[in-house]
């Protein structure tokens, strides 16, 4: 320390910690000092790390407050209609014997109805139709309630949207599935355009294939691999989106739009039909 201005190293320890150049600890052992990467690389990425981080936040609470205003509509719109659905309850009166030789009659509506009074001569009573069965479908009434229900389909939309956002990767491979090798590097080798299924996934991206004709076991990236579609009835597995990982029988498969209809097998979504799921997102499942 003779050559510099500090008298002890203790002081130049202290001096880093103090200037950010370093991070510095007294402990009972001594001093400790931790190097501060201040690469402006390493900045860069840290930057781009926290900004991601912030930008996922606020996307989650976004998120959050649509799905909350969704909630507070359908619950403002279901009570209405329950209360227009329940009877009010009639207020009670003793019955009087008419001096008209006329009979009374009350109407059992959704509203509260006056007090009818008709003739004994007339043997036709009239009920007014409640004011909540006015909407007909089919020749029969129905009751209202499009406001509620409305309501709930967008908050449901609302959901599937947000389990689309969270289960979309990008990266698809998973053990059991049969894909289908296009790396032109390995056709000199025989194996572009051969089958194998997934034994073991590496890293997310690379996967381990075995070979279905020759059983030689490659590894391949996802990037040099293909979604394999079985035959009509067959048995997929959704590896990509809302419904990621679950599995389902093919029903149809629309070569058109390069879509297919599916039916999902077991699970809490058993018996749910997706009527147009891309082929990148479903794969056969191997035997």
């Amino acid at each position: 320390m003779n050559s510099t201005q500090w008298a002890t190293l203790t002081e130049f320890v202290k001096y880093l910690g103090r200037e950010g150049k370093c991070k510095a600890e007294e402990t009972p052992k001594g001093w400790f000092i931790t190097y501060i990467d201040r690469d402006s690389e390493t900045l860069f990425k840290e930057k781009m790390k926290n900004k991601r981080g912030r930008s996922d936040l606020v996307d989650e609470e976004k998120q959050e407050r649509e799905i909350r205003k969704q909630i507070e509509r359908a619950e403002q719109m279901v009570p209405n209609g329950a209360a227009a659905a329940q009877p009010l309850e009639a207020e009670l009166k003793p019955l009087e014997k008419s001096e008209n030789s006329e009979k009374i009659v009350i109407s059992l509506g959704s509203s509260c109805k006056p007090v009818v009074k008709e003739k004994v001569g007339s043997s036709k009573l009239v009920f007014e139709e409640p004011e909540i069965e006015k909407v007909k479908e089919n020749g029969k009434s129905v009751k209202s309630g499009g406001g509620s229900r409305s309501a709930l389909d967008d908050l449901m939309k609302e959901q599937e949207k947000a389990k689309e956002r969270s289960n979309r990767k990008d990266y698809w491979l998973c053990e059991g599935i049969i894909v289908k090798v296009m790396s032109k590097k390995l056709a000199e080798k025989g194996y572009y355009k051969q089958k194998g299924i997934v034994l073991k996934v590496m890293d997310k991206y690379v996967g381990e294939i075995e070979i279905l004709e020759s059983k030689h076991v490659l590894r391949v990236d996802q990037e040099e691999l293909e979604t394999v579609i079985p035959q009509i009835g067959g048995l997929v597995k959704i590896v990509n989106g809302g419904y990621r990982g679950s599995k389902a029988r093919l029903l149809e498969v629309n070569t058109d739009k390069f879509c297919a209809k599916v039916q999902i097998e077991k699970g809490i979504y058993d018996g749910r039909v997706l009527q147009a799921i891309e082929y990148e997102d479903i794969c056969k499942v191997g035997q």
